[in-house]
């Protein structure tokens, strides 16, 4: 299983992944439970092995997702961990999940036995990448598109409102772009 993980980033010699094997944890987290709290330095890589989990903000009025994760995704807080300065969201499981860590200091490891782990570079280019897409200037219905094509477990694993914020829309819009997608689907 860790093998697999490790080949989502890259190739690797069998020698590799027994060091990657050792240097990882698997960590079992509680349905609520927060992973990063804002004002932490980001620490550490994960893999969801099994489970669900979320990035979000908060303030008086409401709870802002940022991104969402499903089970067999890599996820981390990329400018609290590129820039090891405090992170400005939080990350918490939304179900209870089994997790992979690979902390900073075992990917600094990693790189020095074998430049084969600058391949785990791989897992930092999909954040930025998605911060980049949903900031752009895309319709409620080309997001929602987006999503169905490319990870349609979110709409499955997440309640609507978590869905609606994440993609920057009102929970109503929400429900029209659905209703839209579904006449299209069915159309096609």
């Amino acid at each position: 299983m860790i093998s697999e993980i490790l080949h989502t980033t890259g190739n690797y010699a069998d020698w590799e992944v027994s060091v990657f094997e050792k240097a990882v944890k698997i960590i079992q987290i509680q349905k609520g439970e927060t992973i990063l709290h804002e004002g932490e330095v980001a620490r550490s890589l994960y893999y969801l092995i099994q489970g669900e989990a979320y990035q979000f903000r908060s303030d008086e009025d409401a709870l802002h997702v940022i991104d969402l994760h499903t089970q067999g995704t890599w996820f981390f807080n990329y400018s609290s961990f590129v820039s090891q300065e405090p992170s400005r969201l939080s990350i918490a499981a939304y179900s209870d999940s089994t997790v992979l860590e690979l902390s900073l200091e075992a990917v600094h490891y990693l790189i020095g036995k074998s430049n084969s782990f600058l391949q785990l570079n791989n897992v930092m280019i999909a954040p930025a990448t998605r911060l980049n897409f949903f900031d752009a200037a895309l319709t409620p219905l080309e997001k929602y598109n987006f999503v169905m094509g490319n990870t349609p477990d979110l709409v499955q694993a997440f309640p609507l409102k978590f869905i609606a914020s994440y993609l920057k829309i009102a929970p109503e819009t929400l429900s029209r772009v659905r209703l839209q997608w579904a006449r299209e689907a069915r159309g096609s």
